[in-house]
């Protein structure tokens, strides 16, 4: 029984941790760019666009099919950055803890 409360106040701490971690990486940016930073975007930790900037150069009307690639391109680049931010603050969280390999934090 001793055991049993444990394990819940160490399940309960470790609640309080991620949610302070999501808390902490809701206030993270990441910019992410393309076109060898011609165009660049920049995300919240929740993947919201925040700001998008593009150089002057290529708002030409022959080139709008690479202005909005370079836009996708510099919005994946910004979201993989968040994205791995996410996953070293989780894996630095629950280091040590017996989680399956695969298994995504928090549920």
């Amino acid at each position: 029984m001793k055991d049993l409360l444990g394990l819940m106040g160490k399940a309960k701490e470790m609640q309080a941790k991620f949610q302070a971690m999501q808390d902490e990486i809701a206030t993270l940016d990441a910019s992410g760019q393309a076109g060898g930073g011609l165009v660049n975007v920049t995300l919240t930790g929740k993947f919201e666009m925040k700001s998008l900037k593009i150089d002057p150069s290529l708002f030409k009307e022959d080139d709008v099919e690479i202005l909005e690639d370079l836009i996708l391109a510099a919005h994946n680049d910004a979201k993989t950055k968040v994205e791995q931010i996410m996953q070293e603050k989780t894996k630095a969280l629950t280091a040590g803890l017996p989680i399956p390999p695969g298994m995504k934090l928090p549920f």
